[in-house]
Parts: structure tokens; sequence; C-alpha cells
């Protein structure tokens, strides 16, 4: 009988136990913006904390697929900015679209962080307000156990939290000479193309250098608070096995609950855990709209937006072949005859250069009733002519 009431509590002690360490991928998925947050030095349950005591830091945040070219600087970059991504995967392009965007940033002071008040946030405050309860029922109790538990497993995330906070450094252009003016053209696998019109300080920030993570403890700091972190983990994950049946019955249903909550979070958008407002985005509308049916298509409305072509030679973009070679000069031609880039409807004299004070206004400007006309021209019919030459 002795060996089966000792089955019964071991097994009590491995479903607990199972259930405090369940939910790894789930606090993993916002790990790194969650430990941005001051909340996240709360006390609180968390499910899964050891997600969250790493061998390492990541040094900067996860990048994205996608090609980043200098319309005319020949900048390339192999992947999107996390920051960058974050900003424009708001509403994801479909295969072959073609968006152009002004992207600017009116105080200058101002910068990116995590959401002060987003769902990150209440869900760390619901793990304090279970651990406050399950501490309250621990003295009602007389669980001294269930109350150690409580304590070590709450302050793990304090310790957890101090030990990895970090704050966000994106670069900023310390130089003050001119560089000529130029627009971003961001290439997705599926085709797409989005093309950005912004201050090279913008650019700098968003695209051209990759956010740091910049960690207040040291290397081997943090390597010491992991150790005691993962201490605190296997006590307390043992004092709760020893706890009585009703507090572990408690602490079950709060992992329960946590599990199912981080799980959902995980879920949204990652937008909705960034402040991004210090950046203002606006749609720029031109004729023939957003949607294409070819690639060919598409990049024939990425060249004429970006107003060059030199861009699609540096970024690869197309073929190699001696076709597609004459086919892009033939739209290289063409955006020169016909003003050089983007042209608002109805004026006489376009946007040539990408990104004055001017040029930025009345991209600003253009809406949907007022759209920005493109060079008349049938890139599918000239790119027949130049794969198949009539002799």
């Amino acid at each position: 009988m002795r060996w089966l009431t000792n089955g019964y509590r071991s097994l009590q002690l491995d479903i607990i136990g199972f259930l405090a360490i369940l939910g790894e991928a789930s606090v993993t998925a916002n790990a790194q913006v969650s430990l941005l947050s001051y909340i996240a030095l709360l006390p609180r349950l968390l499910p899964a904390p050891q997600a969250l005591i790493r061998t390492s830091r990541p040094l900067t945040l996860a990048p994205a697929t996608g090609k980043v070219i200098g319309a005319r600087s020949g900048g390339i970059r192999d992947f999107v900015n996390h920051i960058a991504n974050l900003l424009h995967s708001r509403e994801a392009l479909r295969d072959y679209h073609v968006r152009c965007e002004l992207i600017e940033k009116p105080d200058p002071s101002k910068s990116v962080e995590a959401a002060t008040w987003g769902p990150l946030a209440y869900t760390s405050l619901l793990g304090t307000a279970m651990s406050v309860a399950l501490l309250v029922l621990s003295i009602k109790k007389g669980d001294g156990f269930a109350l150690l538990a409580t304590l070590l497993l709450s302050f793990l995330t304090s310790l957890i939290g101090f030990g990895s906070r970090w704050s966000l450094d994106l670069k900023k252009r310390e130089s003050t000479r001119n560089v000529p003016p130029d627009k971003i053209v961001i290439k997705y696998p599926n085709g797409s193309f989005r093309i950005i019109v912004c201050k090279e300080e913008v650019a700098r920030e968003l695209y051209w250098h990759p956010e740091a993570c910049n960690y207040f403890f040291s290397e081997g700091s943090y390597r010491i608070v992991s150790l005691i972190g993962t201490l605190t983990l296997m006590m307390g994950v043992v004092c709760l096995g020893n706890s009585t049946l009703d507090l572990q019955v408690a602490f079950g249903a709060s992992y329960l609950i946590l599990n199912a909550v981080y799980w959902a979070v995980a879920a949204l958008p990652q937008q909705l855990h960034w402040d991004l407002t210090c950046y203002k985005v606006s749609k720029v509308f031109y004729e023939g709209g957003e949607e294409s049916q070819t690639f060919t298509m598409a990049l024939w409305k990425a060249i004429a937006l970006a107003g060059s072509t030199q861009w699609v030679v540096n970024g690869q973009v197309a073929p190699v072949s001696e076709g597609w070679k004459n086919w892009v000069k033939r739209a290289g031609d063409m955006v020169e005859i016909q003003g050089q880039g983007l042209v608002p409807n109805g004026t006489a004299n376009g946007m040539t250069d990408g990104m004055g004070e001017v040029q930025s206004e009345k991209m600003d400007g253009m809406t949907k009733d007022t759209p920005l006309q493109l060079p008349e021209w049938d890139p599918e019919k000239a790119l027949t002519e130049c794969l198949n030459p009539i002799d």
C-alpha cells in the first residue's frame, strides 16, 4: 500500500511539474519584446520560465525574408530588418502586388518601444494576480511548501527580467553631409514589390543597419543570473510537488489558464506588442493599382515608381538573358523619356529625384481621387519583342 501512495505522490509531482514547464513555444514567440518592457520585472507566475533562461542572448532582432535595394545608391541587403518588417506587414502583399509608401518620422527624438499596455502587459498582470492569489491561499491553508513554491516561481520571473533587460538601438545617421536622393525597393519572394520614399535618416534606422539589443548586464553576469534562475526553478518545482492536493489543484488550474492565454497572445500579430507610432506611414496611390497579373507587369510598376532600373541590375531582380537585359534597358529609357519616375496626374513636372521636401509633400497628398500617373508603356508586348526579336 505504501508503494501505491508513493507512486501517486510521484505522479502528482510529474503532472504539476509538467504543467509548470509546458508552453515553451508560446513564451518564446514574444520573449524578446516582453523583456523590453518594465512590466517584465513584475514577480508573477509564468508558464515555461525556462524559455527565458537562455545560454546566450540574441544580439539582434530576427530579420524577415526579402531583398532590400537602394534604387540609385546600389545598397543591397538580403533580408528585411525586424522593425521595418513590422511596420510594413500590417497588410501583407499578395503575389505580384506593388505598393508605394511614404514613411516619415515627425519627431526625431522618439523611437520604437514595447507597447506599454499591449496584450503582453495584460498577460503579465494576470500572472501577478495569480501569484498573489496563490500566496494568500497558501498562507490561509498553512501550506509551507506551496508558499515557498509561489515565492520561488514568482520571483524567478523578476530575476530573469533583470538579467535579460535590454534596450533597442536603432542606429542614427551621424554624418550631416548631403547624400544623393534615393528610394528603397523591397522585393519579396512572391514577386511583390514595395517602394519606400523616406529621408536618409529614416532609411538608415529601418533598412540599412540591423537593430542592436543592448543589454544592461554583461554576458558573465547574465550567466550567473541564469544559473541562479535554473536552481530557483528546480527548487520551486520540487516544493510545488510536495504541497497539499488543494494547492496543487490551484497551481494546475493557474498554469492551464496561463498556457491558454500565452498561446492566444502568441497567435496575435506582432505589431500589437510594439509601439511604432514614432513613424507615419502613408500609402501613395497610382493609376493601375497595386494588383498585377504577371511578374513582368509588377516589375515595370516598381521601375516606374522607383524612377530607375539600376536597382534591377544591382539586385539581380530580373533574369540575366539578353532578352531581359534589353527589356530592362527599354523600361529605363521609357522612364527617362516620360518623366524620370513618379508623375502626379494632371501636372507637367514630375517627382524626378526621390526624397526631396517638396516631393514628400506632393506624395503625401496623393489619394484615390488624385492618383499618380505612371508612364504609358506595354511591358508585356515589349518583353515579347525582346525575347522573340524579328529578324
